[in-house]
Formats: C-alpha cells, structure tokens, sequence
C-alpha cells in the first residue's frame, strides 16, 4: 500500500531522518487552533496516494495566514487523478542550495534493495534516466551487510555531485531502516534539500508497503483502517477479501481468484464496450461460505447491473463455488440480475450440475462465452 507523505514523513522522522516540521488538517476550520505551529513562507500540500500534484494545482505557497486560509480552502475537495483531496500537509518553506533524490526500492531480480542517487531532484527519476543517465546512480545493498561506509561516496562521485558524504551517508542509512522496519518495497526522498549549511531535509516523501506485511505493521494498519474508504473496500477487508473499485459509472461487477485472471476479464469486458464497477479477488482455497459472502459483497451494491464470476478451481474446487453461489442467491430471491459463472478444475462436472438448478444463474465454458452472455444483456446493464 502507498502511504501519504504526510505519513511517510512522520515513518521517516521515526528514524531519525529530518522531514521538517508540519500539521495536517481536514477542513479551514482547523487552523485557528494550529496557526501558532505554522511557519511562514509556507507551502500547503494535498495529500493524495499519487503524484502529479503540483502539476493539477495541489501544491501552493502562502506569505501569511490570508493566503494560507485561501489555499487550503481552494486545495481542499479537489480531485486529482480520480483521488478527492480530503486533507493538507502545511509546512514551512526551505531555502534549497540543492535538490538531490534518493530512493531504496526492492528489486525483486536482484533479489535485494537497490538505492537510487541523482543530484538531479525535484523531477521525476525517470524523466532524468533519460535525459541525463550519468546523472543516475544505482547500487545493490547485501541485506547481510546493510548500508556500507563506501556507499555514499561512491554515489556522489559517480554522479558528478558535491555534498558532505558523511550528511548523505546519514541519510542513506537512516532510510534503509526505514526500509527494512516496515516492510517497504520503495522507500523515496524527492527532493532531499541540500540547505546552504549542509544539511539534508526530505522535502517530500514516498512509501510503499508490502501488503503481506501488514499484519505485522500495526501503526501503518491504523493509518490504513483512518482513511475514508469505500465502504465495500472496509467489509471485502473484514473477510480478507480484495476488493477493488474501477469505473464509477460501470454496472458489471467480476469475482476470481487471482489478480491475472481478474485483469484479463476487465480488459476483454472493456473491449466489448462493457463498464466494470468493481473487482473481487476471492484468493485461494475459498469455501462455499466465503464464496457466499464475496457474491452477497458485490451484489449489496445495487447499481452492480451484473456479476461475471470467473474461478480456476485448484485450490478453490468447482463444487465450492457453486454451492457459495447457490447460498448467496437463495437469500437473494427475486433479484433478477444475471450472473454468469464459468470455471475450470477440480470438480467441475459436479459444480455445473449444481448451478443447473439455480434460477438466474447461466454457466459458461469459457472467458470470452462469457463475454458474450453479458453483451446479449447489454441493453439491460
């Protein structure tokens, strides 16, 4: 999951890593009690999991408590890339000698962490590889050894920057743990301010956590289980399930057992014109209940028109499905709405004879039938 910067800053002043000071509030209301805590120049930021935001007009400078008030309120209920902006970071304002970037992200062929250095910060990494690749530094880190006293130095000279390798050296480090303490996979300084004295401040930061982690990461769970959420992301979560928003207006709504087999039946239900509302990914070994409460999930949501219901049945068997399905249902008399199932596996024979018997219920032998069977409804979806 991708933290906030506002979060990521606070993992990083854990750490010993200075992310400077800030507060953030949720409505213009607040700032009357904290203006005492805000320094001036100041920079307002919204908080969204993406970035871009100072491109949409998400990042703005105030002189005094005015113009604070004025760009938090002009800030704050904006969308950028599909996200509301329901909150802002305020911090003061630094005088940068220099802009670096530095990241440590997993590299799962490495199979290790590898850090990322260019005193070209401020910019996306990429936009940098591009135009400037002697510019970019890339160095493996041996989880059995951690950061090295070599390391800083190495990515300084290799990229033409002047700094203090040991101020860097600090950093990298500091960074590192931040890394291995809470499970990261990317943990991202841009930019890291180089002031006129020397010192390293992280302007902005990103952090993404391994989701398979989480259960042993109680502070970064409680951040997660504060956001407002779609309330069907919060009851999926209470049964373990994953369960993810797509289009809005869409009116089919797809469940499987795997992120592959999900993206393949948004895109082919996508190429026939067809709008997905929502995804479930049920995981392995689901039983007749849980397939139960996946199909109530997406079906309590009433402008769902349709549910596509796509199984490879190894773990999860056929007849399980089918048996959760016909659960769900039963309480659902009268629905009227199509659901189509199609699966493949272990027990399928005797899955399909059991949604024989299911008013409603059509079952299809493959991804493209399937398809099909819902674009002979479209006019009803």
């Amino acid at each position: 999951m991708d933290l906030m910067e506002y979060k990521a800053k606070e993992l990083f002043t854990a750490c010993g890593i200075d992310a400077g000071q800030g507060v953030v509030i949720r409505s213009p209301a607040e700032l009357d009690a904290l203006i005492a805590d805000i320094p001036f120049p100041a920079v307002v930021k919204a908080q969204v999991p993406v970035g871009g935001r100072g491109k949409a007009g998400g990042i703005a400078f105030a002189a005094n408590t005015e113009e604070l008030r004025e760009r938090c309120v002009s800030i704050l209920g904006m969308t950028i890339r599909g996200h509301v902006v329901d909150r802002v970071l305020i911090t003061g304002r630094v005088e940068c000698a220099a802009e670096w970037y530095l990241s440590i992200l997993l590299d799962r062929t490495a199979k290790r962490p590898v850090t990322i250095f260019s005193p070209e910060g401020g910019v996306d990494i990429e936009q940098t590889a591009r135009t400037a690749p002697e510019r970019v530094a890339r160095l493996a880190i041996d989880p059995l050894l951690g950061v090295r006293d070599y390391h800083a130095r190495y990515l300084l000279t290799s990229t033409g920057a002047h700094g203090d390798p040991a101020a860097l050296l600090s950093v990298l480090r500091r960074l590192y743990d931040v890394f291995i303490r809470y499970d990261c996979t990317l943990c991202e300084i841009n930019p890291l301010a180089v002031t006129a004295g020397g010192s390293l401040i992280a302007l902005d930061g990103k952090i993404t956590v391994d989701d398979n982690a989480l259960f042993r990461q109680p502070e970064v769970t409680a951040y997660r289980d504060s956001l407002a959420e779609d309330p069907f992301v919060l009851a999926a979560r209470s049964f373990n399930f994953l369960y993810i928003p797509c289009d809005a207006a869409g009116s089919v709504a797809v469940m499987s057992n795997g992120s592959g087999m999900i993206m393949s039946c948004i895109d082919s239900l996508s190429d026939r014109g067809l709008r997905v509302r929502a995804a479930l990914d049920l995981g392995g070994g689901a039983t007749a209940d849980r397939i139960a409460r996946g199909v109530s999930l997406l079906l309590d949501d009433e402008r769902t028109r349709a549910l596509f219901i796509n199984i490879f049945g190894g773990i999860t068997r056929c007849d399980e499905v089918a048996r959760g399905v016909a659960g769900a249902l039963a309480k659902r008399p009268g629905d009227g709405r199509p659901v189509i199932v199609r699966f493949e596996g272990t027990n399928k024979r005797e899955g399909v004879a059991i949604l024989g018997e299911i008013p409603g219920v059509r079952y299809v032998e493959g991804l493209s039938q399937g398809v099909d069977a819902l674009c002979e409804r479209r006019s009803a979806l």
